[in-house]
């Protein structure tokens, strides 16, 4: 019966037309948070590694409490073409509570967990002890949609933020500080293209490179002839010269050049052979040949 009833209800409902204006209703109720960030509350919390840090969504602002000396991890989508900046603000612990200069560093890193250079901002800030906050932050290059598996080029994916103190007091650490964190990105798809990446032209690369001019390829006036090239504008280079040629180049060069020297070096070791025999056997010329009936 109570199953009856509620099937009857609901298309009462849909029969009157009320149950189509409760459904509008309905989503308002619950509405979906905005993938750009905007219009987002900050986010509280922060991460104490690359595993638990805290997702913001782009534009979405940070604001936590943190101590001086933690490790504090946010992560941020990029897209190619994006270029985006981190900025960050620490008010320090009362300069009462302070006994020496603090030192905050951020750094940013990709998916990979290496450590990306920054093309502006000051990563670095050191507080005086009477220093109300430091102000630090960092623009990353712009992220590429490919690269090199060899180069560091940023690409599309997650990106890391680290916010520490590097440099601090023993005695100022667990201090209190509050952070505060803005990730902004400027650029798109259509900005993909470096700035300066752009060909102008074709490259041409170099013909015979190191060549001269023939003899005869300027006019009377001086200028080139259309036989003999043209510049690099029209990536025709000038025709190579002819060697001059004589009656024996052909005698040393090819296939003779293996036979003259064989036959040349087997007469010399010959010469040289029968000239060492000689000097060798009778080195002192001939013997006197004595006469007959001669004694000793």
């Amino acid at each position: 019966m109570m199953r009856t009833a509620i099937r009857f209800t609901a298309g009462a409902l849909l029969a009157l037309g009320l149950l189509p204006a409760l459904a509008p209703a309905a989503s308002a109720a619950s509405p979906s948070p905005s993938p750009s960030g905007k219009g987002l509350a900050p986010a509280t919390t922060a991460g104490t590694s690359f595993l638990t840090a805290t997702t913001l969504a782009a534009g979405q602002e940070a604001s936590v409490a943190a101590s001086t000396g933690d490790y504090l991890y946010w992560a941020f989508p990029a897209s190619e073409g994006q270029t985006d900046t981190v900025q960050v603000t620490v008010t320090l612990p009362p300069a009462a509570e302070r006994h020496a200069p603090q030192t905050w560093t951020v750094e940013l890193f990709d998916g990979l967990r290496r450590r990306q250079s920054c093309t502006a901002g000051p990563q670095n800030a050191t507080a005086a002890p009477n220093t109300a906050s430091v102000s630090i932050g960092c623009t990353l290059r712009q992220i590429r949609s490919w690269a090199e598996p060899w180069s560091g080029d940023p690409l599309p994916g997650t990106y890391y933020v680290r916010l520490t103190t590097t440099d601090a007091d023993q005695q100022d650490l667990g201090l209190a500080a509050q952070v505060q964190l803005h990730v902004t990105a400027k650029g798109g798809p259509n900005d993909a293209q470096p700035e300066g990446g752009e060909l102008k032209a074709p490259l041409v690369p170099p013909v015979n490179a190191g060549s001269t001019a023939a003899p005869g390829a300027s006019g009377a006036s001086g200028a080139p002839t259309a036989a003999a090239g043209a510049g690099p504008g029209t990536g025709r280079a000038a025709a190579p010269v002819e060697p001059k040629t004589h009656w024996y180049s052909d005698l040393f060069s090819g296939w003779n050049t293996r036979w003259f020297w064989t036959l040349g070096g087997g007469a010399l070791a010959a010469l040289a052979g029968v000239g060492g025999y000689t000097l060798t056997r009778h080195p002192h010329g001939r013997r006197p040949t004595p006469h007959p009936g001669s004694h000793h």
